[in-house]
């Protein structure tokens, strides 16, 4: 059966290329997201500068344990601001018996004008030893004006000992000596200074804490002891010990953030591919057997057994798999690679981020395809081989019955579910909103797809008057044809459902969520000026500003995250550090409750409206919470607010994230002139001021609504690429359908001209066909993902009403016209031009 199952597939390639192109992409589609989660399970960033430890003693994330369900889980998330350890741990650790030396390592923010495009960390001169560094020329910092620098600043600029040099750091411009340059090998990205410890001391924001602890082993100590003891100190102090390759995740931070970005962005694309795929490659393979139906009916009439008849079967769908394999695996590392290099250039991860692995995603995606493939050929095939020789032609001829009664109670049962999830949308927000919403959009479509031979036949029924009245006898052989293919069309509506609904809804939920938070940024912003600094700038510029004639009020804002036990699972938010004084002159944050004025210490917040309600939090209610570097914090609620996507959902004062952020500077000011004020007074104060600060500027406060827009559609740019793959794979199988089920037309359209019907009519009458099903897909599809996205919506933003670009809408319906142009009219255009006399005696 092997041998004849290899000459069908050569003798069939038009039939066959069909399901090989389906299996072949998904498997590509697939094979990407798997190796995106490989990736990311295999990236623990790049241990270079501490080459040479043993272990580094870190606090980079925070697990967050509770109760779900009665069950106990834990979260792990990184911290968004980078934790610290006491400066007491290196102390204890170095007084680990087997540790030559443990070395407190601070990571101080710096910028160099002589290279502005070069990154830069200050670092105490200590820490020199991790890598090692080694000094190329000159001496190491002896005094508070002297710095060191690495080769790579060095040769950026031009400097050499001896040259003086400015460096901005803490908000300040500082002109220091060069007084060596070092260099080691493979030390790590970006450049280095290094100030004397006791400088560095004092420009770190955490006084008496560490960034990192480096530990240096004796020559011959016992290294697996050495590093139980420090872990053993480490966990005594709360902070983690990293060891061989997890040494990268505590030099490199964002390297953690770039695994779990990676890792749940594959999954969860993943997961959506995946339910498409089953959806779409079993359609395609089974109607690619039931166009078969006479061929497999001949072989059963001369002899063959059932059992043949499958295991040929299910040999083609194997061979086609290996097939599909062996091209779609290397697409997709190409693809993966290409996608790698997209995320380093739009910093989503770092660029030591590397594709990795790929042998066990191939062989995982490969089984998985293969498996879904198999099974799909074999439930196809069991109704041609199970009935007998005699009545196979027979029953070859056309479809009886529409689906069995386990179909239609199961169809009932998920457009049920489908429903009763519309309320848990609507109950829920957040990300338990946008996860109900798209089980929601499966949960409907799968519903569609069991019930699709009904809809279809239904559907033809309706339509019946309509397409008789607008193309005449024409219109009624369509719904004829359509009411007759009802069973055949089921995998067609089902891919441009799912198309269109999971376009409709997460791609145009990326536009209502950055409209959203655009128009809250913008109305809520009271300021006319904005100043802003590259580097940050000191809380002393909102003073200042404050004090210039005509200025009404100024109001320092300080940018950060926090994490927060809020719904069914702890998660990271925006939150804004401000001084509270006057900054309902300068910002309107919608409250509907309390008062910001309240923000006047270490022990307050004001959260928004749906993170209070997430997290049953209302005024006066002490809620709990970890600011960016993990520390806990027991806040009191002083003011609830509607303004969330604009401004963040947790607000601060100031003085609750000092010491607690990576650097105590602001990132912007803004800044209200009185109503009687001179404007080009005002401006021209912003600017002297301005230009007393290194890298900073003033700016309208149009243009920082603008600049958030342009974050966001960064941020939204993974999620609309992935769905753009998902939607495309799934047009792709319903071209790939209409075009196997117009090819298969070959018989029938050759019987209706050789009863006289024209190929004028012929053609008007598949046009009839492809408005009535297209006008039912874009009618459900359009519905599903009006119901999905408005729920959603409604349930993150608190908009009734979604709001969907004109060309978005357009886009879809046009989409659609042309994929029938081009998926059907086509083919039937090449089956009109096979004489009817030559057709009516082809194969299937």
């Amino acid at each position: 059966m092997l041998s004849l199952a290899a000459q069908m597939l050569r003798f069939r390639k038009g039939g066959f290329a069909a399901t090989f192109l389906a299996l072949a992409a998904g498997v590509a589609v697939l094979m990407t997201c798997a190796l995106l989660v490989e990736s990311g399970l295999r990236y623990h960033g790049t241990p270079q500068r501490y080459a040479r430890t043993v272990a580094v003693v870190a606090d980079r994330d925070l697990t967050i344990t509770q109760k779900v369900l009665g069950e106990e889980e834990s979260t792990t998330l990184t911290l968004p601001e980078r934790g610290s350890v006491p400066g007491s741990l290196v102390t204890r650790i170095a007084d680990v018996p087997g540790v030559s030396k443990a070395v407190g390592e601070r990571w101080i923010p710096a910028v160099s004008p002589a290279a502005p495009d070069t990154p830069v960390t200050g670092r105490g001169w200590a820490s020199a030893a991790l890598a090692p560094y080694k000094l190329l020329a000159g001496s190491p910092p002896r005094g508070d004006g002297d710095i060191a620098v690495d080769s790579r600043l060095a040769d950026a600029a031009g400097l050499r000992p001896g040259d003086r040099t400015e460096i901005v750091t803490g908000g300040r411009t500082l002109t220091l000596k060069v007084s060596g340059v070092v260099e080691a090998a493979g030390a790590g990205s970006g450049s280095t200074l290094f100030f004397t410890d006791a400088r560095a001391a004092r420009l770190d924001p955490r006084p008496g804490r560490f960034d990192a602890i480096g530990v240096l082993a004796e020559p011959g100590a016992d290294r697996a002891a050495v590093v139980a003891a420090v872990r053993r100190a480490a966990d005594h102090a709360g902070a983690t010990t990293y060891v061989g390759a997890d040494r990268g995740l505590a030099e490199e931070p964002e390297a953690a953030a770039a695994r779990d970005l990676t890792v749940q962005a594959g999954g969860a694309f993943g997961g959506y591919a995946a339910a498409i795929i089953v959806f779409t490659a079993a359609s395609t393979v089974g109607l690619s057997v039931r166009h078969r139906r006479r061929e497999l009916a001949l072989l059963r009439a001369v002899a063959a057994t059932p059992g043949q008849v499958r295991t040929m079967i299910l040999a083609e769908v194997g061979l086609l798999s290996v097939l599909a394999a062996l091209v779609g695996v290397p697409v997709g590392l190409a693809a993966t690679g290409r996608l790698r290099d997209e995320l380093v250039e739009r910093h989503f991860v770092p660029g030591t981020f590397t594709v990795q692995g790929g042998l066990l995603s191939g062989l995982a995606v490969t089984a998985a395809v293969a498996l879904v493939a198999l099974a799909a050929a074999w439930i196809a095939a069991l109704r041609t081989t199970r009935i007998r020789p005699t009545e196979a032609l027979g029953e070859a001829a056309v479809d009886k019955g529409l689906g069995g009664r386990t179909r239609l109670v199961s169809g009932l049962v998920f457009l049920a579910a489908g429903v009763s999830l519309i309320g848990l949308t609507g109950a829920t927000g957040g990300d338990t909103a946008l996860g109900a919403a798209i089980g929601m959009l499966y949960t409907f479509v799968l519903a569609i797809a069991l019930l699709a031979p009904w809809i279809n036949q239904g559907a033809a029924r309706l339509l019946t008057p309509v397409l008789r009245t607008v193309w005449g006898n024409s219109g009624y052989l369509a719904a004829a044809n359509l009411r007759a293919g009802a069973r055949g069309m089921v995998a067609v509506l089902t891919a441009l459902v799912l198309s269109i609904g999971l376009g409709g809804t997460v791609w145009f939920l990326q536009d209502n969520l950055q409209r959203q938070t655009e128009a809250q940024s913008h109305d809520g912003t009271r300021a006319q000026h904005a100043l802003v600094g590259t580097t940050g700038l000191p809380a002393s510029a909102a003073d200042r500003a404050r004090r210039i004639p005509g200025v009404e009020a100024a109001t320092g804002v300080r940018r950060t995250g926090v994490i927060v036990r809020g719904g069914l699972e702890p998660a990271t938010v925006l939150a804004q550090g401000i001084d509270p004084k006057g900054a309902d002159r300068t910002m309107d944050l919608g409250v509907r409750s309390g008062d910001l004025e309240d923000l006047d210490g270490k022990n307050t917040v004001a959260v928004s409206a749906s993170l209070a309600g997430a997290a049953g939090w209302k005024v006066g209610d002490r809620a709990r919470l970890w600011l960016g570097d993990g520390s806990p914090a027991t806040l009191r609620v002083v003011a609830v607010y509607d303004r969330g996507f604009g401004f963040g959902d947790v607000t601060l004062g100031k003085a609750t994230l000092a010491g607690h952020t990576r650097t105590n500077l602001d990132d912007h000011v803004l800044v209200r002139p009185a109503a009687d004020a001179s404007p080009a007074e005002v401006s021209a104060a912003l600017a002297g001021l301005a230009r007393q600060y290194p890298g900073a500027g003033v700016t309208g406060t149009d243009r920082l609504t603008a600049e958030l827009g342009a974050d966001l559609a960064v941020s939204a740019w993974l999620n609309r690429m992935l769905i753009l793959v998902l939607v495309g794979y799934a047009v792709l199988a319903a071209a790939n359908t209409l075009i196997m089920a117009a090819l298969a037309r070959t018989r029938e359209l050759s019987l209706l001209r050789l009863v006289g019907v024209t190929r004028g009519q012929i053609k008007r009458m598949v046009h009839a066909e492809q408005a009535g099903l297209l006008g039912v897909a874009l009618a459900i599809g359009g519905t599903i993902a009006a119901v999905t996205l408005s729920s959603v919506v409604n349930a993150v933003t608190g908009e009734r009403v979604p709001y969907v670009p004109a060309l978005g809408w357009i886009t879809i319906v046009a989409g659609t016209v042309t994929l029938a142009l081009v998926a059907v009219l086509l083919p039937i255009g090449r089956v009109l031009r096979v004489s009817p006399v030559r057709g009516i005696g082809l194969r299937e």
